[in-house]
C-alpha cells in the first residue's frame, strides 16, 4: 500500500517536469482567450440584445471580471518563466473552482435548475480535468479530480435543500426537473475522467521510462542526459545559479581486463545440454575502441568496435581486439 501511494503520490520526473511548462503555457492562452470573450460578453448582451439587469449584470460582471484579472496573471508569471512547484496545483484548482464559479452564479440569480441542470457549463469540468493531464504530474490530476467532485457535489446539495426544485411553479422545466440519479452519474463520469487523466500522465511516465533508460539495467541513456542536461542549463541560466559537470571514467577501463576475463570465463563453462545429456562449451570475440583515439564520435567508435570484433573472429575466434597500445592483461 505504501509503496502504491509513493508511487501515484510523487514528482514528475524533470524531463516530464520541463514538457508541463510549455502545457501549463497552452493553458494561460486558452484561459485568458475565454476569460477575455467572456469579459465582453455581458456588455455586448446589454447594449445590443436586451436591457442590463442590475443583479444578474453585477454578478456576472463580478465573476467574469475577477476571472480575467486572474487569468491575466497567471498568464504573466508563466510567460516570465516563473513556475515555482505550487503554481500549477494553483492554476489546476483555479480552473476547476472557475467552472463552480459559473454554476454558484446561477445560484445567486436565484436559477437553481441551470445550476444543477446545466447542459453547457457542466462540461467545463471535463475540459479542467482533462487539461490537467498537460502538467504530467499524477498528484494534479488527483486533486483537480477530487476538487471538482467536492464543489460540485456542494452545489447540488446545496440547491436541493435551499430550493424546491420540481414544484410546479417551475414548470415546464426548460432545463428538467432534478433527481439524484442524474447527478450521482455525473459525478461518476467526473471520477471516470480524474482516472483517465492519471491514466494518461502514468502513461506518459511509462513511455518516457522506456525510451530514456536500458531495460535490463534501469540506467538512464545518452539522450535523457542529454536532455537533462540542457533543463540544468536552462534552470541555472534562469536563476543565475553555477553549474558545474563532472565526467566520470574507470580508471585502466580501456585496458578492458575486464572483457578478457569475461572471455576467459566464457570459454571455460560448460553448457549442460538436458536431452542429450552432454555439455558444450562457447566463446566469444569482442571488439574494442576508445574515445579519443578511435574516434571523436558514438558512430565512429561503435564502427571501430564493429570491425575489430570481425578481425577477432578472422584470426580464429575466442579473442578480444583493441588497438595495438591498449593492454588486455592486468
Amino acid at each position: 500500500m505504501r509503496s502504491l501511494f509513493e508511487s501515484i503520490w510523487s514528482r514528475p520526473d524533470p524531463v516530464l517536469a520541463e514538457a508541463a511548462i510549455a502545457g501549463e503555457h497552452l493553458v494561460a492562452k486558452i484561459r485568458l482567450s475565454l476569460a477575455t470573450v467572456l469579459l465582453l460578453i455581458p456588455f455586448i448582451n446589454s447594449l445590443f440584445f436586451f436591457p442590463f439587469e442590475p443583479k444578474e449584470g453585477l454578478v456576472g460582471i463580478s465573476l467574469v471580471s475577477g476571472t480575467f484579472l486572474l487569468s491575466v496573471i497567471m498568464y504573466a508569471l508563466i510567460s516570465r518563466n516563473y513556475n515555482p512547484r505550487w503554481l500549477p496545483f494553483a492554476s489546476s484548482a483555479f480552473d476547476v473552482t472557475l467552472i463552480s464559479s459559473a454554476l454558484t452564479m446561477f445560484l445567486l440569480m436565484d436559477e437553481p435548475h441551470t445550476a444543477v441542470n446545466s447542459k453547457v457549463v457542466f462540461e467545463g469540468y471535463f475540459l479542467a480535468i482533462g487539461a490537467s493531464s498537460l502538467r504530467y504530474d499524477k498528484r494534479i490530476c488527483i486533486i483537480a479530480g477530487l476538487l471538482a467532485f467536492v464543489e460540485y457535489f456542494a452545489i447540488v446539495y446545496f440547491a436541493a435543500n435551499h430550493w424546491d426544485l420540481n414544484s410546479p411553479k417551475y414548470a415546464p422545466y426548460p432545463y428538467g426537473i432534478f433527481a439524484w440519479s442524474n447527478e450521482v452519474s455525473r459525478l461518476i463520469m467526473m471520477l471516470t475522467a480524474s482516472a483517465l487523466s492519471l491514466f494518461l500522465v502514468s502513461r506518459s511516465q511509462r513511455l518516457l521510462q522506456l525510451a530514456t533508460s536500458d531495460p535490463l539495467t534501469g540506467l538512464f541513456n545518452r539522450g535523457y542526459v542529454e536532455d537533462r542536461l540542457a533543463i540544468e542549463l536552462s534552470r541555472a541560466r534562469r536563476y543565475g545559479n553555477v553549474l558545474t559537470l563532472a565526467v566520470i571514467d574507470a580508471d585502466r577501463f580501456k585496458g578492458l581486463r575486464k572483457v578478457e576475463s569475461l572471455r576467459e570465463l566464457v570459454a571455460a563453462t560448460p553448457i549442460q545440454l538436458g536431452l542429450l545429456a552432454q555439455s558444450v562449451r562457447i566463446t566469444i570475440s569482442a571488439g574494442l575502441a576508445s574515445f579519443p583515439d578511435d574516434g571523436d564520435d558514438a558512430a565512429e567508435l561503435l564502427a571501430a568496435a564493429d570491425e575489430r570484433m570481425f578481425r577477432a573472429k578472422r584470426q580464429g575466434r575466442n579473442l578480444v581486439v583493441a588497438r595495438p597500445e591498449a593492454v588486455l592483461s592486468s
